[in-house]
């Protein structure tokens, strides 16, 4: 199995403070890695390092085979921030047309693309307004869509879900299982601790380092607890 992600001994400070003290995990093609822990424990850090936005202290951050960061890698890499980053005049669809010209999705796909991403998030019915009408929740939800166009190989999203309802949630997470199931990978951070137990693998990251990392089922039985939830609040009560 190729290895899509490979991050190992990252150690990244910010000033004194040491925030990631010695982080390893692997994400395999064809998985979905989920990535949880408490507010400020670096769960944005390790993504900002593995698409080389951040530059680690120590360790090595390895993506589809290249040694990040790695500008050429990019379009292959579809990624969704906490913050969205949207142009407000412009239109939903003016903001897909834009990323996908970005992405370098030729002419002749693009409306293909534009259309399917927009039926995944449920946008249908919004996507010609301006985009500085849009709830929080729609612009998680385009923040997505831009994510998912061109059919990246690696998929990175940080709280995708926050701000949707339970309803586009589920069928967010059938979209996600899909592109699993066509080998591409994806890495996402949660606060949604049922969705952590529809990921391949949990990587669960508290005091700067990732203090376990296997199946849903695997961690539930090593802490002996019946959900993810309480396995991350025994782990956290260990620490």
């Amino acid at each position: 199995m190729d290895t899509a992600i490979s991050l190992t001994h990252l150690v990244k400070k910010f000033g004194k403070q040491t925030v990631l003290k010695d982080v390893n995990f692997n994400v395999e093609s064809g998985q979905i890695v989920g990535l949880i822990g408490p507010s400020g424990s670096g769960k944005s850090t390790v993504i900002k390092i593995a698409l080389g936005m951040e530059v680690s202290d120590a360790g090595n951050a390895e993506v589809l085979g290249k040694t990040m960061p790695n500008r050429q890698l990019l379009g292959q890499i579809g990624y969704m921030a906490q913050s969205d980053a949207l142009y407000d005049s412009l239109s939903g669809y003016e903001n897909l047309k834009f990323f996908a010209q970005m992405k370098g999705i030729s002419k002749a796909n693009v409306q293909t693309e534009i259309e399917h991403v927009t039926q995944v998030v449920d946008l249908q019915d919004d996507i010609k307004k301006r985009v500085s009408g849009y709830s929080g929740g729609m612009q998680r939800r385009l923040s997505l869509a831009i994510a998912l166009l061109g059919k990246p190989e690696l998929l990175v999203l940080d709280e995708p879900t926050v701000g949707i309802d339970p309803a586009l949630r589920r069928k967010v997470w059938t979209e996600l299982k899909a592109i699993r199931e066509q080998g591409r990978s994806i890495l996402i951070t949660t606060h949604v601790m049922s969705e952590a137990e529809q990921v391949d693998q949990v990587a669960l990251l508290l005091g700067g380092k990732v203090i376990a990392f296997d199946t849903p089922s695997q961690l539930k039985e090593q802490y002996q607890v019946s959900s993810i939830e309480d396995a991350f609040l025994k782990a956290e009560g260990e620490l």
